[in-house]
């Protein structure tokens, strides 16, 4: 299963909107973008907050 697969079925999980999803989604792909393709793999929690 994909990493956005996951979160979307977290999200419906636990029962957030359809918006909240997409929201959340879109967010985390443009932070994806913006540390570049790959380099989120290698990243530590202290280097996402």
């Amino acid at each position: 299963m994909k990493p956005m697969d996951r979160v979307q079925a977290t999200l419906r999980v636990k029962r957030y909107s359809l918006r909240t999803e997409k929201t959340y989604c879109y967010w985390i792909r443009f932070f994806i973008r913006f540390q570049g393709i790959g380099l989120h793999a290698a990243m530590t929690g202290a280097e996402v907050r």
